[in-house]
């Protein structure tokens, strides 16, 4: 009876390092879209969310990268028909959609927040994806924190 119970384990494990292999082969045959959209990313960091501390309306274009990486991330789930986690697809909704209007000023962190927050957790999916694209060959049963929450935002864990 232990003997199954481990075949299983043994079986599941193999299972679940199987499609992670899917999604890292997916992510490296993605890389020059990772890396081209972090690159913008990166280049927006800075002056956008400064953009926010004083409270100008540039804030406000960091919806278009962030819905371009979510689109990226969206292709890459695919592969191994995986959605996005509900989590990270509901702070998407929220940092995104949102036109400039006067009275956003009123209660600007109100407006603004979630389109920082948005961008902020599709950065740092993007720059997890470049890294273990680049810097792994092939999935393990250990998780790296970056790595795990990559297979998180998939639903793979």
């Amino acid at each position: 009876m232990a003997s199954n119970v481990a075949n299983q384990r043994s079986d599941h494990l193999q299972k679940e390092l199987q499609k992670d292999q899917m999604l890292l082969e997916a992510i490296k045959a993605h890389l020059p879209e990772l890396e081209s959209l972090l690159f913008v990313f990166r280049s927006d960091y800075e002056d956008r969310i400064y953009r926010f501390y004083y409270q100008s309306f540039k804030v406000y274009s960091l919806q278009e990268s962030t819905e371009k990486a979510a689109a990226l991330l969206r292709r890459i789930g695919a592969v191994t028909d995986s959605e996005l986690c509900h989590w990270f697809e509901e702070l998407v909704a929220e940092g995104t959609g949102s036109e400039f209007e006067i009275d956003h000023n009123e209660r600007w962190p109100l407006h603004t927040g979630p389109i920082v927050e948005a961008f902020l957790h599709a950065k740092y999916f993007l720059e997890m994806m470049v890294k273990y694209g680049n810097e792994t060959d092939s999935a393990q049963s250990v998780l790296p924190s970056g790595w795990a929450a990559i297979l998180c935002l998939y639903n793979q864990r």
